[in-house]
């Protein structure tokens, strides 16, 4: 029997198996990509762009596939998957723009005295082997996240997905050399925790960057030692809706942001504050609109709702709901479980120190809270380990203004959720939910280190 097993969480069919990569092969694949960086030197900007527009062209010929692999993977439905691959794509689209567009800027010393008649040319120049490590939600996306902007920026990178993803991982890597990513330049790496560990502290590895869990970004910083780190580690994002919002638009988003990817995603809208003067308004349309939610079969394409990615992840999600009962809650919808699959559920009442609220809560549930006035939701918002997105439905400009200083939050999205991100946009947060920006253009800089020529 193989280290890992790949399972369908809806169905339990086994997918696949492989070994864990050994001590020998994540030192051989280090070495590779370490010993590379003269083979990404011989490639310019514009060839790295054109290798990125060949597979942006290659993901779209094999979308299908794609998508049809996560849904089996992770038990995303396969509407879902279909937009994950879109955007995938649109990412590598935007890496191949990126890559030409890599400028520094021109000094003049004599700015300030004394004069000394000197330039300053500022350069950005790859980092070095990038560590891209990424979770099961969004494998191809993230991965493109990470991988596009690493090659863009003329760095070796050694991507090590979640197990759960090796197959599309393999095709994506496959897909990479297909069109023109040097094989020594990008390494697949599925090691043990173990194994792992060794290879963030290894000083040859000049960055990680990861996404998931904050309790494993702080065991990777721990061990990192002296690199960069660029982490998105989740978040707990609330949804806030004011009697100017478009309330009608503001439950399709709260829908959208919860429930889909079964409420697997760090910017899902986790926490929904609504002012009492329409709280009832949007808890009924809400309630009619999540009770005709289609659940079950991943693979079909009206499903919204499918499994959690595992037992073990099913388990805590039911575990929380239960316990905000326990603790008084009042479950308005839902509250039902078969094997994986957790029904759309949506709680009031839930005690502000609840772990349903007060931690990550991975899965598809929605915890409803009405408030009187705005001032009362910002310690609310605040007092959380967590600072990722924020979103509000209201017409007032000046109160988004005033939200936007307030709110510990990386981005606040205005009659949108929390859930909104354009590939292009800096993505990331504060405190416990990140260090760093992705998006495109900065996921470059982030991956790149600055250097000055003084003429």
């Amino acid at each position: 029997m193989m280290d890992y097993q790949i399972i369908n969480p809806y169905n339990n069919n086994l997918l696949g198996e492989f070994n864990y990569t050994s001590v020998k092969e994540a030192e051989s694949a280090l070495s590779l990509t370490e010993n590379s960086k003269q083979t990404l030197a011989l490639l310019c900007a514009a060839e790295r762009s054109e290798i990125l527009e060949r597979l942006e062209r290659l993901l779209a010929e094999h979308k299908e596939q794609l998508a049809d692999l996560i849904t089996q993977e992770t038990g995303k439905t396969i509407s879902d998957s279909r937009v994950e691959l879109d955007r995938a794509i649109n990412t590598t689209k935007a890496c191949s723009i990126e890559a030409r567009k890599i400028n520094g800027e021109l000094l003049d010393s004599d700015a300030y005295s004394p004069k000394r008649g000197k330039w300053g040319l500022v350069c950005w120049r790859p980092i070095g082997v990038v560590l891209c490590i990424t979770p099961f939600n969004f494998p191809i996306n993230i991965a493109m996240h990470k991988i596009g902007p690493a090659f863009a920026a003329g760095n070796p990178i050694l991507f090590k997905p979640a197990p759960q993803n090796y197959l599309s991982a393999k095709l994506l890597v496959d897909l990479c050399y297909e069109a023109g990513i040097p094989r020594d330049t990008l390494k697949l790496v599925l090691p043990d925790i173990p194994v792992l560990s060794d290879l963030i502290a290894d000083p040859r590895v000049a960055a990680i960057n990861f996404t998931g869990g904050s309790q494993a970004g702080e065991a990777i910083a721990n061990r990192a030692g002296y690199k960069k780190l660029l982490f998105e580690l989740g978040g707990n994002d609330p949804l806030i809706i004011m009697p100017d919002g478009n309330i009608e638009q503001a439950i399709n988003v709260a829908i959208n942001q919860r429930f889909a990817t079964a409420g697997q995603r760090c910017t899902a809208a986790k926490r929904i504050y609504v002012h009492q003067l329409v709280y009832s308004q949007f808890v009924e349309g809400l309630l009619a609109k999540a009770a005709e939610l289609r659940v079950g079969d991943p693979t079909d394409p009206a499903t919204f709702v499918g499994p959690l990615i595992n037992k073990q992840a099913a388990d805590v999600v039911e575990q929380r709901i239960n316990q905000a009962v326990e603790s008084g809650a009042t479950v308005l919808l839902g509250n039902k479980r078969d094997n994986n699959i957790i029904y759309p559920t949506i709680l009031e009442n839930v005690a502000t120190d609840s772990e349903l609220v007060k931690d990550e809560t991975f899965g598809p549930v929605m915890p409803i809270h009405a408030f009187n006035e705005i001032n009362d939701i910002i310690p609310l918002v605040n007092d959380n380990p967590y600072g990722l997105q924020a979103g509000i439905f209201t017409e007032s400009i000046s109160l988004a203004k005033d939200l936007f200083e307030k709110f510990d939050v990386g981005t606040l999205a205005v009659n949108d959720g929390p859930g909104f991100r354009a590939e292009h946009f800096p993505f990331g947060g504060v405190k416990a939910s990140g260090v760093g920006r992705e998006g495109i253009y900065y996921a470059i800089r982030e991956m790149s280190i600055q250097k000055t020529l003084v003429i």
